[in-house]
């Protein structure tokens, strides 16, 4: 273990951590970003760092984002001073890199369900640490509830831990049955707060459609803030094309570095941005960097207020994002990351009296959803209405009916909810259900490869410089290798084809 490694916060809180597991076997983890929660914590579960004992455990750390299982992997592999795939491997859809002396494997929250549908029991599995719960996503939510049924039908010996980056803990503790709460305090520097509003009226967000006056207000912000004070700025927005288009207008000086950190930018972006750089940067990025991921250096944040959330696009009848005013909570912890390591600022790029009107905390996911992978998941449970899963939150009846009417359309429940051959086979592919019904029968109609490929292409919104001609697209990305996109588009059409 390298010396940096044990200097983390959450270092005096795994005493506690550990003693609340012994007893009860599961505890609630409350630890702002920053303090090692999501690497350190792991680790010491495992019994892999020095003067924390404990027995060897395999651990098993679900996060809700793929750019964040690959950070935290790497990340606990360089404070063990081994590659990843040793001691600590991860997995997500498409790559998997383990080995057989992995310890600690980090996987998204999606891979954690497809394993507990094919074996609930977790053969091999001694802790499961669901990170970042309060981000409130539908998959951590049905991960939860599917672990409290392993745990109290299968596997009571099955320790469960839930990580949090805010101190509202009292529901998951009554959630896990009264389970003790450990928190840990990082070191929270002052962050003075710049109230940046736009000199011009801005439209509020349509769809996914920011109004361009915003983007120029937070470029134009964010020159100020380089010109104004010292060390990094992080520049959160709400998706890839607002990050492009402020990228485009920034126009600093060749001495200061811009990196774009989303989940589609190539690998030596994202460590670039993890990393301490050796100029001085500016890192826009989608809300990844809010808590999942701690991006070292930055004493400013500019926020531009804004965040997405998911909705069901009814034309395609498919789930999708809107662009929408980020909650206080967010706003919090984005303005967080500028006192993590010194004094810092924040410029919020909206008046202070805009913040009356805002939501105190993100709104659960599962209240805003399309629901028809969820009632998919819950019915190969074997738990149709999901009636009896412990939620955070219970699923709205309208749209499970509606989730229910889709899968009986897609022949994958049958009269009574339950699922059918069709219905777990759609479950296994791990997308929706409409795109597993197209890629099953297309399979048959046109070949796997074929129809892998092009239900690959729908499975993501292509970049929209590529147009919006489905079959141009398809062949762009056929023939090309280097794009980032269309990497992920073959790897994604390899992963279809061969399931």
């Amino acid at each position: 273990m390298r010396p940096s490694g044990l200097e983390l916060p959450v270092r005096t809180a795994v005493p506690a951590l550990a003693r609340a597991l012994d007893a009860d076997g599961t505890a609630v983890l409350s630890a702002p970003p920053g303090t090692g929660k999501t690497t350190l914590v792991p680790l010491a579960l495992a019994g892999l760092v020095d003067g924390l004992p404990g027995p060897p455990r395999r651990v098993l750390v679900a996060e809700p984002r793929r750019l964040a299982v690959r950070a935290a992997a790497r990340r606990m592999a360089w404070l063990l001073g081994s590659p990843v795939g040793a001691t600590v491997g991860f997995t997500v859809r498409g790559e998997r890199r383990v080995g057989p002396e992995t310890r600690v494997e980090v996987v998204t929250t999606g891979v954690l369900l497809q394993r507990l549908q094919r074996d609930p029991e977790l053969p091999g599995v001694d802790v499961v640490v669901l990170d970042e719960c309060h981000e409130r996503h539908l998959d951590a939510d049905t991960a939860l509830a599917f672990l409290l049924d392993v745990r109290a039908a299968l596997r009571p010996e099955l320790r469960l831990v839930c990580a949090s980056a805010t101190s509202d803990t009292a529901a998951w503790a009554e959630l896990l049955g009264g389970a003790a709460v450990v928190e840990a305090h990082g070191t929270a520097h002052p962050v003075e707060v710049v109230w940046a509003p736009p000199p011009r009226t801005v439209r509020p967000p349509q769809g996914t459609r920011t109004d361009p006056v915003l983007l120029e207000h937070v470029a134009a912000t964010v020159r100020r803030a380089v010109a104004e004070r010292t060390g990094d700025v992080l520049c959160f927005l709400p998706g890839v094309g607002e990050i492009a288009r402020v990228a485009g207008q920034l126009g600093l000086p060749a001495e200061v570095e811009v990196l774009q950190l989303h989940g589609q930018a190539p690998a030596a972006v994202q460590d670039a941005a993890l990393a301490v750089g050796e100029r001085r940067r500016v890192i826009l990025s989608t809300s990844v960097a809010e808590s999942s991921l701690t991006v070292p250096g930055v004493r400013v944040v500019v926020d531009s207020g804004l965040a997405r959330e998911p909705r069901t696009d009814h034309a395609r009848g498919l789930a999708g994002l809107v662009t929408v005013r980020a909650s206080l909570a967010a706003g919090r912890q984005r303005a967080g990351r500028a006192g993590r390591e010194a004094p810092g600022a924040v410029y919020r790029c909206w008046a202070e009296v805009e913040d009356a009107r805002a939501a105190r905390f993100p709104t659960p996911e599962i209240a805003l959803a399309d629901l028809t992978s969820f009632a998919l998941q819950a019915a190969c449970w074997g738990d149709p209405d999901a009636a009896s899963l412990a939620l955070p939150d219970p699923p709205p009846a309208g749209a499970m009916a509606a989730a229910r009417g889709v899968l009986t359309a897609l022949d994958a429940v049958d009269a009574d909810g339950r699922a059918t051959d069709r219905g777990h086979r759609i479950a296994r592919t791990g997308l929706h259900p409409r795109l597993a019904r197209a890629l099953l029968d297309g399979a048959e109609a046109v070949g796997a490869r074929r129809a892998a490929e092009l239900v690959a292409l729908l499975s993501e919104e292509p970049p929209r410089a590529l147009g919006d001609d489905l079959l141009e697209i398809w062949r762009t990305v056929r023939s090309g290798d280097r794009d980032p996109y269309a990497r992920r588009w073959r790897e994604e059409a390899r992963r279809l084809e061969r399931a």
